[in-house]
């Protein structure tokens, strides 16, 4: 009751503050253990170029893997959030344990996945062998138990829809620990541990998020007593799972291009190993500023999706500007920093031969980040006001419509030797710019339509 509380009378800036702070910690701790990941990576004694260029292949399937986890979890967090501000805990334990089934549903296709099709999936990128052994070792084992990163994304969300971020929390920096102290142990070979190199990046991954997994299940059990925890809830119910992916949906399919996203791109810039990984390894820093966007939409979304159940009119419009403004704080501290340490970066990789795309990417791509994060928090926005095709709209017109067809042009351009590769970096920006306007469109309708026309 304490919590339900806070997400109704505390002012929503303090409130967002409160919320997002653990959030963004979160998600930005996340994105460094992904560049740690590849920084140890990067400086094996043998095979670096070779093991940097099949995680930046990999990178696409685990994204879609995390996807549809966490398309799943922002589903469950919007409804839940207002399902309790309806004061409705019978169905707030449905939807509880409707997320659980489908998280078991997730992983088994995973799974399937993992033991039939990942050498077909490396294949389709790389003609080199030892990119390819490399890369099937990785992404089978983080297939095989993926059931850590779906329940870690599920619970994560189940308390952060209860207004407990602090938790969420800190199972995400206790399976980032781990992950870090792990990685050089297994990769590199210490103590006991066998070498095991690209091999050991993926048991340090899988195994920390299985600890951030059941770290998260003991803090939901314990805490979020709003409702009932009990199996029967899980009985599938298909009013819950489309309410879920009605709101779900749109944001699993968001993320899941940007898994498209990254393998088209793959395939554009196959022409040039070298700017194949330096794009991966851009996109990991990337990551780590848009992610820092990703934290705060989810305090956007539940804060919004708490007031809009609950009628009011003054806390969706709080929670609109202040969401807009404090991610666009971030984003101004994101490009100053990819601006200014491009260089430190690249060494960080031991970028190689792909050091001076990599510098190229980050000096040109980083001007969108400003663009690219109010788009985000748009997108929190849409999905906490039942705006979910306004959503996917955003996320296909950054991701796919316009993104992908601007590389494949410029890729012309730089293949028949006319300019650098550069130019392809370009699409970014003029992407981020053209999507954000159309944002800002259907804000102002979805503020006429849904939050002008409450009782």
């Amino acid at each position: 009751m304490a919590e339900s509380n806070k997400m109704k009378d505390m002012p929503v800036n303090k409130l967002m503050v409160q919320m997002g702070i653990p959030m963004i910690l979160s998600m930005a701790l996340q994105a460094v253990y992904n560049i740690v990941d590849s920084a140890f990576v990067g400086n094996m004694r043998s095979g670096s170029e070779a093991a940097l260029n099949a995680l930046t292949l990999v990178f696409p399937v685990q994204m879609l893997m995390v996807a549809v986890g966490i398309g799943t979890g922002v589903g469950t967090n919007a409804l839940l959030a207002r399902t309790l501000g309806q004061g409705n805990s019978k169905k707030a334990a449905k939807v509880a344990g409707n997320s659980l089934f489908l998280g078991a549903i997730i992983y088994i296709v995973c799974l399937l996945f993992g033991i039939f099709g990942v050498k077909a999936y490396i294949s389709s990128q790389t003609v080199d062998p030892q990119v390819i052994s490399m890369g099937t070792n990785y992404l089978r084992i983080c297939c095989v138990i993926s059931f850590g990163i779906i329940f870690f994304s599920l619970f994560e969300k189940l308390l952060q829809a209860t207004g407990r971020s602090l938790y969420s929390t800190i199972g995400q920096v206790v399976g980032a620990v781990v992950n870090i102290i792990l990685d050089p142990i297994m990769i590199y070979g210490i103590g006991p541990v066998p070498e095991m190199g690209v091999k050991g990046a993926a048991y340090a991954t899988v195994i920390g998020q299985v600890v951030s997994a059941i770290l998260l299940f003991v803090f939901h059990m314990k805490l979020n007593r709003e409702f009932e925890h009990d199996t029967k809830y899980m009985k599938p119910d298909g009013g819950i799972i489309r309410e879920i992916y009605a709101i779900g949906l749109p944001a699993i399919i968001a993320q899941a291009l940007m898994s498209i996203m990254v393998y088209v791109m793959n395939l554009i810039l196959k022409f040039s190993p070298s700017a194949q990984t330096a794009y991966g390894l851009f996109y990991k820093v990337q990551q780590f500023v848009l992610f820092l966007a990703f934290g705060l939409r989810d305090a956007i979304t539940p804060i919004i999706a708490f007031s809009y159940g609950m009628h009011s009119k003054k806390r969706i419009k709080d929670g609109i500007r202040y969401g807009l403004l404090y991610t666009i704080v971030l984003m101004v501290i994101g490009v100053a920093i990819t601006e200014i340490f491009p260089g430190e970066f690249a060494a960080l990789f031991n970028a190689g031969a792909s050091r001076e795309y990599f510098i190229g990417a980050m000096r040109i791509i980083s001007i969108s980040f400003i663009f690219a994060g109010i788009n985000v928090a748009y997108q929190g926005i849409y999905q906490a006001l039942d705006g979910g095709m306004e959503s996917l709209v955003i996320s296909l017109l950054r991701q796919l419509i316009i993104i992908l067809p601007l590389a494949c042009i410029f890729s012309f351009f730089v293949r028949g030797g006319h300019i650098g590769v550069s130019l392809i970096w370009w699409a970014f920006p003029i992407t981020e710019v053209t999507a954000c306007i159309v944002g800002y469109l259907f804000l102002k309708r979805i503020n006429k339509n849904k939050v002008e026309n409450l009782n």
